[in-house]
């Protein structure tokens, strides 16, 4: 994990690689869970059943945007600011799902720091994402998020 004591430190960061978070299981309940949260209850994330006969690998697959949500939960392993009274996500600038995500599989988070711009009160700081399944060569999600970093 990166550790520092303020935003402004992650200057000497910018264009490397911040660290790999820990491994996460998504499992059929985080899915169900997340298919009731969204209202997508589309048969490839919930029916096993059909799923054994119907999909390549025989496991249902997590939603895309379930993938996408777990970026804040994965980079708490990844990177801290200290002196910080709050982060706050400001947006994409670009999501892509390039691999399904099966049940049962564990997935982690690869930052790379790209950006950093001063805003009132706190940095915008713009990130490169990208999960990797465990293993699998291609990444299920790569995505270039935005936060700001208030101190």
């Amino acid at each position: 994990m990166l550790e520092v004591a303020t935003a402004q430190e992650l200057t000497a960061h910018i264009d490397q690689a911040i660290g790999t978070s820990e491994w996460v299981t998504v499992d059929q309940a985080m899915i169900n869970a997340f298919a009731d949260a969204t209202g997508d209850h589309q048969w490839i994330h919930l029916d096993v059943e059909r799923a054994k006969r119907d999909i390549p690998g025989g496991k249902t697959i997590a939603h895309g945007f379930l993938t996408l949500s777990l970026l804040p939960r994965l980079s708490q392993s990844v990177l801290n600011v200290r002196q910080r009274t709050h982060t706050l996500n400001y947006g994409t600038n670009r999501v892509r799902f390039t691999a399904p995500v099966p049940s049962g599989s564990r997935v982690r988070l690869h930052m790379k720091l790209i950006s950093i711009e001063p805003v009132p009160k706190a940095l915008r700081l713009t990130f490169e994402n990208t999960v990797e399944i465990e293993g699998q060569d291609k990444p299920a999600l790569v995505a270039e998020t935005i936060q700001v970093t208030y101190t």
